[in-house]
């Protein structure tokens, strides 16, 4: 084997090297994001950039109430009444890749995937109410420091009283009158979890963890 061709073969294993960690990084470590909707507003707004942080996904966090989390959009978003099924009010996800190379294409390289941006507001167990405007949990207000007083609208929807099944989470967009979340398609599982926002590294002037 010639010289040359040595160096061209050594220079495809570290492509392919360089290439496999990227992803593995990517996957299970942390990866940057972009904000793409208004749902989250005024805490996060279009084109903010952040960090998500998989390694919550990777190791089986345990969620917490106030934490910010990106997930795979539920393939209904606005469940009817006459489809909602109140005593099991999980979003539903029908798109299951078959293939390993659709698994890899749809989940890793996420081609074709729709992700959600939202605050976790019910776990496990919890009674979760909205009504007047307001959040219960298990009867008592909610108190959201994060919205900084801003008017919450009348905040309609299907799910807006019901028990959090186990391995889900109830979520919710800061930007109440104008964000479909968990009143509208039901609580997400812990499995369409891709992380937890760790901080926001742009704009410059509002670099850092966020709240």
């Amino acid at each position: 084997m010639s010289p040359k061709v040595k160096n061209i073969i050594e220079w495809c294993y570290c492509f392919v090297i360089a290439v496999v960690l990227a992803i593995v990084v990517r996957y299970f470590v942390g990866t940057p994001t972009i904000v793409k909707q208004v749902s989250m507003k005024p805490t996060l707004i279009e084109n903010d950039r952040l960090i998500l942080n998989r390694l919550a996904v990777t190791f089986n966090h345990k969620w917490k109430r106030g934490e910010i989390i990106t997930f795979e959009a539920p393939s209904d978003s606005n469940v009817r009444l006459e489809n909602a099924d109140l005593s099991n009010p999980i979003a539903k996800y029908d798109n299951n890749p078959d293939s390993l190379i659709e698994k890899f294409s749809y989940y890793v390289l996420e081609i074709g995937k729709m992700s959600y941006i939202k605050r976790v507001i019910g776990l496990p167990g919890e009674h979760v109410q909205i009504k007047d405007g307001k959040v219960f949990i298990n009867g008592k207000e909610l108190e959201e420091k994060y919205l900084n007083g801003i008017e919450t609208g009348d905040m309609n929807g299907i799910f807006t009283d019901v028990i959090v099944p186990e391995g889900t989470l109830f979520v919710m967009g800061d930007n109440r009158p104008h964000s479909t979340d968990s009143r509208c398609f039901g609580c997400i599982p812990f499995a369409k979890i891709e992380g937890k926002v760790a901080l926001r590294f742009w704009p410059l002037n509002k670099f850092g963890k966020i709240k």
